[in-house]
C-alpha cells in the first residue's frame, strides 16, 4: 500500500465522521435563547415590528426570542455588533430600508453588507406625509402651494439614513424645494416635538404614525406608496400620487439577516420560522391593522431578498447622485 493509499484509507472516514458531527451539532438548535438586534430606538417603528416576529417566531422555533435596542449612527452600530457576532443563530438583525443606502452615507461603517447572510423579507410598509396640528394647509394641495411660498420651512427625520430621511429626499426632489432638515436621535423625540408644533412636517412609517393621526395629534396630508393604505385609520387618506405628485412611491421594507458563515441547516431553520411567522393570522392582523403588507412572494426566500436588496443599492445610489450627497 502506497502512503497516498493509507492516507485516503484513514482520511475518508475522518471526513464522513466530520460531516455527521457538524450535521448533529445543530440538530437541537436552537436550544437557548435567541437576541434580535434592532439597531433603532425602542417604541420606533423598526422595534415595533422585531417584536412582532420574535413573538411570532418563537412559536416555531420553541425558544425566547429577545428583542435587544442597539442604536446609534443611523443603525450602523447594532447592524456591525450583529455582523461581527459569533455565527451561529444566536444573534439576529432586523433592519428596514437603510440597510441598502448605509454604504452610500458613511466611509467607514464596521461592516459591509456581505458581511451578513440574508434570511427573507418581512414586510413593506408605506410612509405618511404629516404635519404640525397648526400648519394652515388643509390637504396636499395647499400645503404644495404653502411649501412653495415658505422657504423657511424644516422637516424632521429620525437621523441620517433613517426611512424618515430617506423619503424626506424624495419627497424634496418631487417638489423641487429645499427644507431644512432637522435630525434627530429615533423617530419618538421627532414625533413629539412634530405635534408641539417644534418643527413643520415629517414624513413617518405609518406604523408609527396611525396613532397621531387617529387622535388628530398632527395633520395627514397623503400616504407615500401607490396605493392607499388598508389600515381603517389610513384607507380614506389618499396617496401623494393621486394627489398630483405623480409616479411618487416610497414604502419601507423590513428584512431579516444573520452574520455571514452562520451554518446552512441553522439558516434554513430560521428562513422557515420566518416564514411561518408571515403567515400567523395574529401577526398579519397586527400588521394589516397598522397599514403594513406582510411579504407573500418569493422574497421570502433568502435568494430573492439579496436580489432586491441589490436593486435597492442601486436605486438608492441613483437617488444620492442626484440630490449630491457623498458619504461622510
Amino acid at each position: 500500500m502506497t502512503f497516498a493509499q493509507f492516507c485516503h484509507r484513514i482520511s475518508a472516514p475522518l471526513l464522513i465522521a466530520t460531516s455527521c458531527l457538524a450535521t448533529t451539532a445543530y440538530a437541537d438548535f436552537p436550544d437557548k435563547a435567541i437576541t434580535l438586534v434592532v439597531p433603532f430606538s425602542a417604541g420606533g417603528p423598526t422595534d415595533k415590528i422585531a417584536r412582532d416576529i420574535a413573538e411570532s417566531m418563537r412559536k416555531t422555533l420553541k425558544q425566547t426570542v429577545v428583542v435587544d435596542n442597539t442604536v446609534g449612527a443611523g443603525g450602523t452600530i447594532g447592524t456591525a455588533r450583529v455582523a461581527r457576532a459569533t455565527p451561529d443563530g444566536y444573534t439576529l438583525l432586523v433592519h428596514h430600508t437603510g440597510l441598502s443606502t448605509a454604504g452610500l452615507l458613511y466611509k467607514n461603517l464596521g461592516y459591509k453588507p456581505d458581511d451578513l447572510e440574508f434570511l427573507g423579507l418581512i414586510n413593506e410598509a408605506p410612509s405618511t406625509l404629516i404635519a404640525k396640528p397648526n400648519l394652515p394647509a388643509k390637504d396636499f394641495a395647499e400645503f404644495r402651494k404653502y411649501v412653495a411660498e415658505n422657504k423657511d420651512m424644516n422637516m424632521a427625520n429620525a437621523g441620517v439614513g433613517s426611512a424618515s430621511h430617506l423619503c424626506s429626499l424624495m419627497l424634496q426632489d418631487a417638489l423641487k424645494t429645499q427644507m431644512t432638515f432637522v435630525p434627530y436621535k429615533g423617530t419618538a423625540p421627532a414625533m413629539t416635538d412634530l405635534m408641539g408644533g417644534q418643527v413643520d412636517v415629517m414624513c413617518e412609517q405609518a406604523t408609527n404614525a396611525t396613532p397621531q393621526i387617529e387622535a388628530k395629534k398632527v395633520k395627514v396630508y397623503g400616504i407615500t406608496s401607490l396605493k392607499r393604505a388598508t389600515a381603517p385609520a389610513l384607507a380614506q387618506i389618499p396617496t401623494l400620487n393621486e394627489s398630483g405628485l405623480k409616479g411618487f412611491n416610497f414604502s419601507v421594507w423590513h428584512g431579516l439577516y444573520a452574520p455571514k458563515g452562520t451554518p446552512p441547516e441553522v439558516l434554513s431553520k430560521l428562513n422557515t420560522a420566518l416564514r411561518n411567522a408571515l403567515k400567523d393570522p395574529e401577526l398579519v392582523k397586527r400588521q394589516e391593522a397598522l397599514g403594513i403588507a406582510v411579504i407573500v412572494d418569493g422574497r421570502q426566500t433568502p435568494q430573492e431578498h439579496k436580489k432586491f436588496f441589490n436593486a435597492e443599492v442601486a436605486r438608492w445610489s441613483k437617488v444620492f447622485s442626484e440630490a449630491g450627497i457623498q458619504p461622510e
